[in-house]
């Protein structure tokens, strides 16, 4: 339905409703700050406050839709229809680097605490970005 909905864990209640994306939403991450990350099918990643639900940035740049997110205390990493990976400023959400090298959809990515960037794509490889 284009929305992220929060819930309460303890409850299982609604909590909030965060509307703002046209199209499907895919991917989800958390930041260390609180803050939730949205990567939807409208080619954007919309970057929210965990405290009131307010949108706080749109992150605009894909050309394909946001399929993964992975996020550590300075960057959000974005992987994309577009079969690239984009990396962006926290604190800005400034886009500093676009990585490329997969050659289909990159539908996930994951981080390990050496600070070394894991992607996996339908082009059925997994490559490592440090």
């Amino acid at each position: 339905d284009k929305t992220v909905k929060v819930w309460s864990g303890s409850t299982g209640d609604l909590l909030q409703t965060l509307t703002g994306h046209t199209s499907y939403v895919n991917a989800l991450a958390i930041g260390h700050d609180g803050r939730v990350y949205s990567g939807s099918s409208d080619c954007t990643v919309k970057v929210w406050s965990g405290d009131d639900g307010l949108l706080i940035n749109t992150l605009t740049g894909h050309s394909g839709s946001v399929w993964s997110l992975a996020v550590n205390q300075m960057h959000v990493y974005s992987g994309s229809g577009d079969h690239t990976i984009r990396v962006w400023l926290c604190s800005t959400g400034e886009c500093v680097r676009t990585l490329s090298g997969h050659t289909n959809w990159v539908r996930a990515l994951a981080l390990d605490n050496r600070g070394n960037l894991y992607s996996g794509s339908d082009d059925r490889s997994i490559r490592v970005w440090s």
